[in-house]
């Protein structure tokens, strides 16, 4: 194993005030789920090789890419900072953005330089999301904020009544092009991109921790009070909503015409989504007693990866609900989020283990012990990949 540093691992200092926690049946015959190569389709959504613009890659949340990385990687460089953070980064023309808890926002090149800082003044959480040259985040102050990046300016801010741990995701609400984001106020908000002004909002029982996933012209998230609901963004009409066993911490992941989201109690779900309604559903994975489940599952066409408290990365056949192998992972897992890439899939865990498994079989290529602990999920373009610690550490391997 290669290590980058031999140190104490410090547990972090989590803002997140209580209940939920992230970074979240009716039996169904799937045989004929009529798979299609969902894989390039999803991946598509990212403006370009240079780009990883949401934190898991599209507005699905798939956390799959197309990019080609390395069979042997090595780490290029590492940016080190004195903040610590819980962001996962994003990348935007080979720039990687990403925030910290003391409120600023950096950007680094491919070389490893900053060329790019942002102050808040005021604590952030959450991941950026960037679309069109702007960078939006929410705050713990609960204020939700444009950024341009060219200008390094404020576009607009909007405020809510509750901290902002969720990534923002964005989609055209009618005719608008619309930011959308839950916050711990209990409501999920659409805003006009443009001018940050409020177009609709949605009431939950509870904390919003997870982003929205978008299908066709739907959104669907996930709450603290153990909802799972869906709004169609042409009508605006919240038209379903499903009571999953246990809060959702995190967010859903969708391809074709169904969604995987776990909830804390350790459970996967895949639910057939038709007609803007959870036509049915069913539970795929129940961990051990020891399990639990705040990270997001990566799905490709064929397979729904997802990692568990009880140590294990799980792959599960998205035909038949089957586990297609299991790999226990060395430490403690957490809410990073495994990423795959094309044939491999990489999986960070809360201990600050980085591997790379080979996404058929399970079996370990690659291993790469940071020293720090890891609580985001990876960012990929092609030919690198970057990894973001706890304690503020950027690492790019290529």
């Amino acid at each position: 194993m290669i290590s980058l540093r031999k140190i104490l691992v410090i547990p972090l200092l989590l803002f997140v005030l209580s209940g939920c926690r992230g970074g979240s049946g009716s039996s169904q015959n799937t045989g004929e789920m009529g798979l299609r190569a969902a894989n390039a389709s999803v991946a598509s959504e990212a403006a370009g090789e240079k780009d990883w613009l949401l934190f898991r890659g599209n507005t699905a949340m798939t956390g799959y890419s197309d990019a080609v990385i390395p069979e042997k990687p090595t780490l290029l460089w590492s940016f080190e900072t004195d903040a610590r953070t819980s962001s996962s980064p994003v990348i935007a023309d080979g720039i990687t953005y990403w925030s910290d808890r003391r409120g600023h926002i950096r950007g680094v090149n491919l070389d490893g330089e900053q060329v790019f800082s942002y102050d808040f003044q005021t604590a952030v959480n959450a991941s950026p999301m960037i679309y069109n040259g702007t960078l939006y985040i929410g705050r713990i102050d609960g204020f939700m904020s444009a950024v341009s990046l060219s200008q390094k300016d404020t576009v607009w801010t909007f405020e809510t009544m509750g901290q902002l741990e969720a990534s923002a995701n964005h989609a055209y609400f009618s005719d608008k092009h619309a930011i959308i984001i839950g916050s711990y106020d209990n409501f999920l908000y659409v805003l006009d991109s443009s001018t940050g002004a409020k177009i609709a909002n949605y009431e939950s029982g509870y904390y919003i921790n997870g982003a929205v996933a978008l299908w066709n012209n739907h959104v669907i998230f996930g709450g603290c009070d153990s909802w799972l609901r869906i709004i169609n963004l042409q009508t605006g009409i919240s038209t379903d909503s499903l009571l999953l066993e246990n809060y959702i911490p995190s967010s859903p992941a969708i391809v074709d015409n169904y969604c995987y989201v776990g909830d804390y109690s350790g459970n996967i779900f895949q639910i057939h989504l038709e007609n803007g309604k959870f036509e049915s559903h069913k539970i795929i994975l129940k961990a051990s007693e020891d399990g639990d489940f705040s990270s997001v599952p990566a799905v490709t066409a064929q397979s729904v990866y997802v990692l568990s408290s009880d140590r294990h990365l799980y792959s599960i056949n998205r035909s038949d609900g089957n586990v297609n192998w299991k790999y226990l992972l060395k430490g403690s897992t957490g809410a990073s989020s495994p990423v795959v890439c094309k044939d491999k899939i990489i999986v960070c865990t809360r201990t600050g283990i980085v591997s790379i498994l080979d996404a058929k079989t399970g079996a370990l290529l690659w291993e790469f012990d940071t020293g720090e602990q890891i609580l985001a999920s990876p960012a990929v373009i092609n030919g690198r990949f970057y990894i973001l610690t706890g304690r503020g550490t950027l690492l790019c391997f290529g």
